[in-house]
């Protein structure tokens, strides 16, 4: 699960970053990536993600991620791998039972997706923003048991 996990994360950031418009370039990209996969998994990873298709300024169709349709392309990176490593995540604020995450422009949504399909008992859900998350704790949970549970998300949570 952990591969699949880190593929999905993978494919992610790829068309977060890149402008990608068929699985076959997908494919080269993960492979560049050191991931072997067949168009089926593929299919079905992209179906899991609901990943859609969507019209460039130029006309192009490319893939794109809920919520992402019009998702900015302007970060070169070497490898996907690198971008993986950066969460975007910048600090975290309490205040009673809400969570204030403040990220990188554009990491947010994401961010906040992670945190969700985690089902945090400590969470009650999330809504995010372009760079921050509003995050509502459930009642009688204290602030290191938050930050402690979203360690698995932001490895580099600091309160």
């Amino acid at each position: 699960m952990k591969d699949k996990n880190r593929r999905l994360e993978a494919i992610k950031a790829i068309i977060s970053y890149k402008e990608i418009s068929n699985q076959d370039e997908l494919l080269q990209e993960l492979t560049k990536e050191g991931f072997n996969l067949t168009q089926a998994t593929l299919s079905r990873d992209l179906k899991q993600l609901k990943v859609a298709k969507a019209s460039t300024l130029y006309g192009n169709y490319v893939y794109v991620l809920p919520n992402n349709t019009m998702y900015m392309r302007n970060v070169e990176v070497n490898h996907i791998s690198e971008m993986m490593s950066d969460n975007g995540f910048l600090s975290i604020t309490f205040s009673g039972n809400i969570a204030i995450i403040k990220t990188k422009p554009g990491y947010a949504s994401r961010l906040a997706y992670d945190i969700d399909n985690m089902n945090m008992s400590q969470v009650c859900g999330t809504i995010a923003g372009d760079d921050t998350i509003f995050i509502v704790i459930r009642e009688n949970t204290n602030r290191s048991e938050v930050v402690q549970a979203l360690r698995i998300v932001i490895p580099n949570i600091h309160n």
